[in-house]
């Protein structure tokens, strides 16, 4: 089956292509860097989906008809059926699905045209307003927490953005973890959220609120989240090994999805704990990142803030938080740094206390909206 690099990044594009690769009728997409990556895939496959991801190891994913059209059934299965809002990039898996779910419900997608603002994402939202036998259409859309924080922050003085936060029977939030002070401010402003966990590999998100969709299925085997069902990827392109090394195969036959994340299930619920592998070795005892972001961002002014590690020439390694100047302006810098060290401290342990506070213009981000781990990163490097 041919693969066709789709080049241009116009959603609209990828619309139309994508409808002729579900239904069978055109050849499969290429989206993101496989479009230096021409070639042949196993009939069935709808998407080949290159990203760099927020490590900068670029991995290209097989996604078939079947994944994706699963993966958008059970999400009306969960959040129920009605009209989405393209407001991500649709070369990216959570953009992607946003298409995939118009398609799969014969309902034409809105989209946001050019760069996200508050003010169009309004203007997008509520041109959506419709109604079919005289009941209100459902409204949905999917959005990283780097755009809800920007929304929320217009809300508080732009009637408009308010309303078209409220607006949606459900906002899907994905991408990275939502920190419980922006959930909060998202609820009191009435917005309806659901937190999403998944990845390219698993078709875009497949627990919702810790919850797996219809078909999805959770184990933790040596402390790593892995999952299994209808909507796993079929592999890497081009790339054996790699994906011999990510999906198992049990005793069962069932096949598993290796995440490389750490993670537990409470009674039946997933709660997520970071990545395997975003550790550092600091004065000879390892310290987990993410477990490290997780409490800074809970120190006001640091809700989005990126702990990323870096050599320390006396412990090793060290952390370093990294924040956007914003709302960090309103408290000073050193204040900031030892409430967080102080909380950190508290959970963990001394050894886990971040070194330095970095305050920027503005977080390098990836095209999908996440932080631009790597990047930001070397430039801390940098500056040392």
């Amino acid at each position: 089956m041919k693969l066709e690099p789709v080049i241009d990044d116009d959603p609209r594009s990828i619309l139309r292509a994508l409808r002729g690769a579900l239904h069978g009728a055109g050849p499969a997409l290429g989206l993101g860097l496989v479009s230096q990556l021409p070639g042949e895939v196993r009939a069935g496959t709808a998407v080949v989906v290159t990203t760099s991801g927020s490590t900068g190891v670029p991995k290209s994913v097989v996604l078939s008809r079947d994944a994706l059209t699963s993966s958008a059934l059970a999400t009306a299965d969960r959040i129920g059926d009605g009209a989405w809002l393209l407001a991500l990039p649709a070369s990216y898996v959570a953009g992607l699905q946003v298409l995939v779910r118009s398609l799969v419900a014969d309902r034409e997608p809105a989209i946001l045209s050019g760069a996200f603002t508050p003010q169009a994402f309004a203007a997008a939202a509520l041109t959506m307003v419709s109604t079919e036998g005289g009941e209100r259409v459902p409204t949905y859309t999917s959005l990283v927490p780097a755009q809800l924080s920007r929304l929320l922050d217009a809300a508080e003085h732009d009637s408009a953005v308010l309303a078209a936060l409220r607006s949606f029977q459900t906002i899907l939030i994905g991408g990275q973890a939502l920190p419980a002070a922006t959930l909060e401010r998202a609820e009191t402003a009435g917005a309806r959220i659901v937190r999403t966990y998944g990845s390219t590999e698993t078709s875009g998100g497949c627990v919702y609120d810790g919850v797996p969709l219809r078909g999805v299925q959770i184990r933790i085997e040596r402390g790593e989240v892995q999952l299994a069902g209808p909507v796993l990827a079929d592999g890497y392109f081009g790339d054996a090994e790699r994906t011999e090394a990510t999906f198992l195969r049990d005793d069962a036959g069932t096949r598993w999805y290796r995440t490389g994340d750490a993670g537990l299930l409470d009674e039946g619920v997933l709660r997520v704990r970071g990545r395997l592998d975003n550790v550092i070795v600091s004065g000879g005892i390892n310290v987990s990142l993410d477990r490290v972001e997780r409490i800074v961002r809970g120190v006001p002014g640091l809700a989005l803030a990126v702990v990323v590690g870096v050599p320390d020439e006396r412990w090793g390694e060290a952390s370093v938080i990294v924040s956007a100047r914003g709302e960090a302006l309103r408290r000073s810098e050193a204040v900031q740094l030892e409430e967080a060290r102080a909380a950190v401290h508290a959970e963990i342990g001394p050894h886990a206390r971040p070194s330095k506070l970095i305050l920027v213009d503005e977080l390098e981000t990836l095209p999908s909206g996440k932080p631009d781990r790597e990047a930001i990163r070397r430039a801390v490097i940098a500056l040392h």
